[in-house]
């Protein structure tokens, strides 16, 4: 698994690429914005770990650039705690969000979630999930919607294929945090509220009156089936 941390603090840098080596992860290092768009836009990478204020370009912006052109999976370090900040990390296409100081054992734990997930192949015999206009194609992790292949993030990815396999099972966004995102989150859940109107944006004909992605008044959201 190849990695890219982008930083501008070096000495954070080193102690993070020194450990993720350690796991035997292969990992690139860049210290700004613009720098990281480039070396992403090379590809080659299955996760981008990448701060939030830097120089040339800040996090935000780089993460949108990336996301112009690549789902890699990409983690936001950061050290402001606000919940809006994260909301928009999040709406900007970050899957996930850590910040410091960090722990260099959760980051690692974060890390091994999120590939487990976008590496992660189906069960044979059920690697398509088909509801109407929309499949899921477990398998390739990838969402497909009249025959086209729709772009998701690996966090919409998640999202999407749980609603998928439990459909009619109403889900809290606590429980969806939880399962989603692989651990407990005790800030702003509109996270999740955040993810269900891209997904929503992304697949449903009319995302102001969606046909799959409903909301139980509230408890939740569920996937009509």
């Amino acid at each position: 698994m190849k990695i890219l941390v982008v930083d501008d603090e070096r000495l954070l840098v080193k102690g993070i690429k020194f450990n993720l080596e350690n796991e035997g992860y292969q990992v690139e290092c860049a210290y700004d914005g613009a720098a990281a768009v480039e070396l992403a836009r090379a590809g080659g990478f299955d996760l981008i770990i990448l701060d939030l204020m830097m120089p040339e370009i800040d996090g935000l912006e780089a993460c949108m650039r990336i996301r112009e052109f690549s789902n890699v999976p990409i983690i936001m370090l950061t050290a402001r705690s606000e919940d809006t900040d994260k909301i928009i990390g999040f709406e900007c296409g970050a899957d996930d969000y850590i910040t410091k100081p960090f722990n260099i054992l959760e980051l690692k734990a974060r890390i091994r979630a999120m590939l487990r997930r976008a590496t992660g192949s189906a069960a044979p015999g059920k690697s398509q999930i088909t509801v109407g206009d929309l499949t899921l194609d477990t398998e390739q992790r990838v969402a497909i919607r009249d025959g086209e292949v729709v772009e998701l993030t690996a966090k919409e990815y998640d999202l999407i294929e749980l609603l998928m396999k439990n459909p009619r099972r109403v889900y809290s966004r606590e429980n969806l945090m939880n399962v989603v995102w692989g651990y407990s989150y005790t800030g702003d859940y509109r996270t999740v509220d955040v993810h269900i109107r891209r997904l929503r944006e992304k697949l449903e004909r009319q995302p102001a009156e969606p046909e799959y992605i409903l909301t139980k008044w509230g408890v939740g959201y569920y996937f009509k089936g």
